[in-house]
Order: C-alpha cells, then sequence, then structure tokens
C-alpha cells in the first residue's frame, strides 16, 4: 500500500492595501534656465517639450540608499509600521550602479527591517507598480504582514548632460508605500505586458556602445527614442490601463485620482483623454516640478498628492507605470 502523498499547507488568503505613502526629494531644485547653461536649448522649448518647469537633481550624500530609507521611514511612519514589522522589502530602480547587493538589502538594513526578505525588480519605469504588486500578492496570500516598496532613482549618474533628448527630462528621487492586511479590497488585478521589439526605444549603452560621445571610462549612458516611446505609450498603456479598470469592476467615472508614470506633461494628458476618466478625476502632475523619476515617480506624485489635500483618504486611484523593454503594469488602488 502507499504511502499518501503530504498535502502542502498554505495560509488562507485575505485583502492587501496601501497602508501609508512616503517621499524623498534632494535638496538642490535645478530650473530650465539653469540646465539650459549645459544643454543648447531654451526654458521655453524645454517646457513646451515636457511640460517641465524644474528638478531635482542629487547631491554626492544623496545616494540610492539614503534617499531610499528616508522615503521608506515617512511611509513607515505615516503607516503607524514600526521596521520590525516589516517582512518583505522590494526596491525598483534603473539607475543603480551597484548591481550587487541588491538596493533592498541595502534599505533594509538601513531602515533596521534586518529580519525582513529583501529582493530588487528590474522594470524601468514601470518597475514601483510591478513591485507594488507583488508587494500585495506577497499580503494577501499570507506571505508577510506587512512589505515596503521603495522606487529610488539618480537618473542623473546615467544620463549625458549634453544629450538633450534626455537630459531635460529625467531627474532624481525616491517614494514608497507600505502594503499590509485590510478587511476589504485594497488592489485590483494587474495588468502587466511587454513588448521587446521595441527594446532599443530606451536602453542603456556602455561608454563603448555605439551612440557614446566620449564619456567617462565605463560609465552607463541612458539613450531614448523619445517618438517611438510616446507611441507606443499610446497604442499600448491606454488600452492596458483600461482594461485594469474592467478587472478591478470599475468604470471611469469612478476613478478619483489618476497617477500616471510622470514622462511628460503632454503624454499624461492625452492619456487621461483616452481613458475617458470623469471630469472630477484629480490627475497628478507632479513630473512639472520633479521632472521624470522613473521608477520613483508614482510614488512620489501619490504622496505629493495626499499632503495637499487635493484627494481624500481611502480614494479609488488608477496607477499606471510603463517604460524600457518597453513594458508596462497598471491597477486600481484605494490610497491610505
Amino acid at each position: 500500500m502507499s504511502t499518501p502523498t503530504p498535502g502542502i499547507s498554505v495560509p488562507p488568503a485575505r485583502h492587501s492595501r496601501i497602508l501609508g505613502v512616503g517621499g524623498c526629494r534632494p535638496r538642490r531644485v535645478v530650473s530650465n534656465a539653469e540646465l539650459c547653461a549645459e544643454v543648447d536649448s531654451t526654458p521655453e522649448w524645454i517646457e513646451e517639450r515636457s511640460g517641465i518647469r524644474e528638478r531635482r537633481f542629487a547631491a554626492p550624500d544623496e545616494t540610492l540608499t539614503a534617499m531610499g530609507s528616508a522615503a521608506g521611514a515617512k511611509a513607515l511612519a505615516r503607516a503607524g509600521i514600526g521596521p520590525e514589522e516589516v517582512g518583505l522589502v522590494v526596491s525598483a530602480s534603473m539607475s543603480d550602479l551597484l548591481q550587487t547587493p541588491p538596493l533592498a538589502v541595502r534599505l533594509s538594513r538601513e531602515l533596521g527591517a534586518t529580519s525582513a526578505g529583501a529582493f530588487d525588480v528590474s522594470g524601468a519605469c514601470a518597475g514601483f507598480c510591478h513591485a507594488l504588486a507583488v508587494a500585495s500578492d506577497a499580503v494577501r496570500l499570507g506571505h508577510v504582514r506587512h512589505a515596503l516598496v521603495v522606487g529610488a532613482e539618480r537618473m542623473t549618474d546615467i544620463v549625458e548632460r549634453q544629450d538633450r533628448t534626455v537630459s531635460v527630462l529625467f531627474a532624481d528621487g525616491a517614494g514608497a508605500a507600505v502594503v499590509g492586511p485590510a478587511d476589504e479590497p485594497g488592489f485590483g488585478p494587474v495588468v502587466r505586458g511587454a513588448d521587446g521589439e521595441f527594446d532599443k526605444a530606451l536602453r542603456m549603452d556602455s561608454c563603448w556602445g555605439s551612440f557614446a560621445a566620449e564619456p567617462a571610462a565605463g560609465r552607463p549612458w541612458m539613450r531614448m527614442d523619445g517618438r517611438r516611446v510616446f507611441r507606443w505609450a499610446m497604442e499600448t498603456v491606454a488600452p492596458a490601463a483600461a482594461t485594469a479598470l474592467t478587472a478591478a469592476g470599475v468604470t471611469p467615472d469612478q476613478i478619483e485620482v489618476f497617477v500616471p508614470h510622470q514622462a511628460n506633461l503632454r503624454m499624461i494628458s492625452l492619456l487621461t483623454e483616452r481613458l475617458g476618466l470623469g471630469s472630477g478625476t484629480v490627475v497628478a502632475t507632479d513630473v512639472v516640478t520633479s521632472g521624470n523619476t522613473s521608477a520613483a515617480s508614482i510614488p512620489l506624485a501619490l504622496e505629493s498628492l495626499l499632503e495637499s489635500g487635493r484627494v481624500r483618504p481611502g480614494a479609488l486611484a488608477l496607477v499606471a507605470g510603463f517604460g524600457a523593454g518597453l513594458n508596462f503594469a497598471a491597477q486600481v488602488v484605494r490610497l491610505p
């Protein structure tokens, strides 16, 4: 008689939601006029093309670990959660020049979340949404009780200052969110996708790459075909975000807040229009004063909206990240 195969015991599923959001913005504010001292452009051209008026550049002491842990500490404080209660730290960054140990491990140590599991997600500007969904699933499935998600970027480390196709857009900063258990659903299903056909539209080349312009030895530089990324976003991200609404069982007029990746103001406006969101929907435009902070842009925009009082606690929000790959992730969330 054969021995029965033992079953696998799993904890019961539960709901999850965002409990707190925090951000860290570098001290230095850089206007378009200041940037044009190094870039062949004008303040008017930059604002017309991108909607950006100013951005933040990190100082040497404002490292990814320093900014990410500051944002994480604020998120934990707002959630009323101690670092010892965090079971998982997930970080997203495309500008970490130190590939190992993972940024999440460095953050967990800095924050004092030393018993937490920690790993990084590489999803470029969509990284925060991918990481948020991973954290939500970990809490919902009972793997951990609380998870911390951090998006941290020093884009100025990987952008060649004289290349105005990218240097006028990208900036630095960090944002974080705490995910924990909830009595009601706080996350809709995540809608993900990727199109490797456009892998060269936004990429990082080494100093020996075909697009190098004598950068410092060994320094990687980011390159972008802005027109191709723009067309792809309009054709792919808007339908994906609409699918996320359907998957969550909500209609566009029920969305109170729309927080897309802060790529540029024109792209945000067109995505809002194509989604048919209600006239009362608050749309994040943090890009105007923060620039494009890649994986940090969505949590920074969320913090800005919550601090401004423009959105109510518990509001229903649609978040959508998209970037290199080209890849995207979108979901409906309940704000803290």
